[in-house]
């Protein structure tokens, strides 16, 4: 691993949302790569828990939000979300959890640098979920991990979303048919074994666009292996809950965060 990854080496200040909560924009190092990334501090001095926020989606599909991750750091975390090689001016090109997992890693250390943060809790949405895990298995003293509406496994994307299908074969290099290593590499399911910290699973029993079966997949593997792991599941949601229950969730979540990782 090069020892450089995280380095941050630009700030600029973004307008926040929230006047307790401080938004900086930063470019940081992975694997030799420029990459940017936001970050999200509450105003003051005293130490806080980190939170590594990993998007969904890819390219401009599903962006960081500012007003988002200005959401999680008012729940009382210094939030660093990347947007992933690639994008928003940053260097490379991003490949659906291939070598941008290194942006995630590399977006933990950078956490891990800050003078403030104590323990490093992760979180996934939608594609983020598969980021997540990953960081979470690489990372054995990461607090907790959670995943809201998230992949597990890129195989089972693949065949669920005939619309995301050209992408990943042109990402990828092919069809889990032709090359299902490829795939294989991207579904932590398979090293799931690795996995230390707390998890925690949410998804809507109605989602289209990532499968509950996503997320039973993961709980099956976990508790197979003895694995700490709460599940949320709501009947009535899709991909995208409704913004008071978004809201409560997002808060619930949090407190687990900081019991579980105790």
């Amino acid at each position: 691993m090069n020892t450089n990854n995280g380095k941050i080496l630009e700030y600029t200040r973004f307008p926040s949302p929230n006047p307790k909560v401080e938004l900086t924009l930063i470019t940081y190092l992975s694997n030799g790569l420029r990459v940017k990334g936001m970050l999200a501090t509450p105003i003051g001095e005293e130490p806080l828990d980190g939170f590594l926020y990993l998007r969904g989606g890819i390219k401009n599909v599903g962006k960081v939000r500012p007003a988002r991750i200005a959401q999680f750091a008012s729940e009382g975390f210094i939030v660093f979300a990347p947007f992933y090689r690639g994008n928003q001016g940053g260097e490379g090109n991003e490949d659906f959890a291939g070598e941008d997992r290194e942006d995630a890693f590399s977006a933990y250390l950078l956490l891990k640098s800050l003078s403030r943060v104590r323990d490093i809790h992760i979180f996934g949405f939608s594609r983020g979920g598969v980021m997540a895990l990953m960081t979470g298995i690489h990372f054995p003293d990461a607090a907790t991990v959670v995943t809201w509406g998230g992949v597990s496994d890129m195989t089972l994307t693949y065949k669920e979303r005939k619309d995301l299908r050209r992408m990943m074969k042109r990402v990828i290099g092919g069809t889990p048919e032709k090359f299902p290593e490829r795939y294989q590499e991207r579904t932590p399911l398979f090293e799931i074994e690795r996995l230390v910290a707390p998890v925690l699973i949410i998804h809507g029993v109605k989602d289209h666009d990532v499968s509950v079966e996503h997320a039973y997949r993961l709980e099956r593997r976990l508790r197979s292996l003895g694995k700490p792991v709460d599940c949320w599941f709501f009947d009535e949601f899709t991909h995208y809950f409704p913004p008071a229950i978004n809201r409560k969730v997002v808060t619930d979540l949090s407190k687990w965060m900081k019991n579980r990782g105790k």
